[in-house]
């Protein structure tokens, strides 16, 4: 069994917090750049340029890419011999304020959905917890702002919807969704489980890199067919128009009901932040 002082999960996230706002992951900021030289529309080449600068300056002088520094949301792995010394979700939420405090990052949460009152700290987070085996933690910070999170959403389909009711439905949230979650987007597909499940699954696929490849051959094209179809339907960098409404797309499955066919779309804008740390 292995000791794991509380302070360590602090430091940790407060740190993640921070760096996730101002560094855009590689395949992301790889993406931007590659798409910039296939864009068809010269606005909107030209606005993935300006993306790529604005996340290259960001990450030059330490400052948040976006002023949406978002809600932090936090995957913790918790080894199944790790020994906590401390309260592991106190912790975290600590390392969430100390960040966004120290970081000068918005705070961007309320105390309550329909009061509306300001915590001024950007807590509480939003935390899933998973037991794994081994001695370790490895936790996830993925700060999401809301002008994607709100284009975001669920539908239980029936299992005679089948794949194509799939991706009907998550070209219309993406079409739908428009300009307002400052295209190009990322989209996650979370598919099976339950209702509650998908979404997990769906913000999940937020995390992975864009040119993951599912094992089972049959998500891949899925993820290709969508990707595809999504930057047909020309809203583009920003919304200026184009062929590049879409940076990626990735699904992620689980078993589900006989009855049921849930599917979840979350949407993230170009900034689509994550950061991992093994403590």
């Amino acid at each position: 069994m292995r000791t794991i002082n509380s302070d360590e999960i602090t430091a940790a996230i407060k740190e993640m917090c921070i760096r996730a706002n101002i560094h855009l992951p590689c395949d992301v900021m790889n993406r931007l750049k590659q798409t910039a030289q296939t864009e068809i529309n010269p606005l909107g080449q030209d606005t993935l340029q300006k993306l790529a600068e604005n996340a290259q300056y960001a990450e030059t002088a330490e400052m948040p890419i976006c002023q949406d520094t978002g809600m932090a949301v936090i995957f913790a792995e918790i080894g199944q011999e790790v020994h906590i010394l401390g309260n592991l979700e106190e912790a975290i939420h600590e390392g969430v304020r100390q960040g966004y405090t120290k970081g000068y990052l918005r705070k961007s949460v309320v105390s309550d959905p329909l009061n509306r009152i300001n915590t001024n700290d950007n807590t509480p987070a939003v935390i899933h917890y998973q037991i794994t085996q081994g001695d370790k933690i490895k936790l996830t910070v993925a700060p999401k702002g809301f002008g994607s999170e709100n284009m975001s959403a669920l539908k239980m389909l029936k299992p005679a919807d089948g794949k194509e009711g799939v991706i009907d439905f998550v070209i219309d949230t993406a079409k739908n969704a428009g300009s307002n979650p400052c295209p190009p987007i990322v989209v996650g597909v979370g598919i099976g489980g339950d209702f509650e499940l998908c979404a997990k699954l769906a913000k999940q696929a937020l995390l992975l890199p864009l040119d993951h490849k599912p094992e089972n051959e049959y998500y891949y094209n899925m993820q290709c067919e969508i990707l595809e179809r999504i930057n047909q339907l020309g809203i583009g960098p920003q919304g200026f128009g184009g062929n590049t409404t879409a940076l990626g797309v990735n699904i992620l499955n689980y078993p589900t009901h006989i009855a049921g066919l849930p599917v979840a779309v979350n949407i993230s804008c170009h900034v689509t932040r994550h950061i991992e740390r093994i403590i």
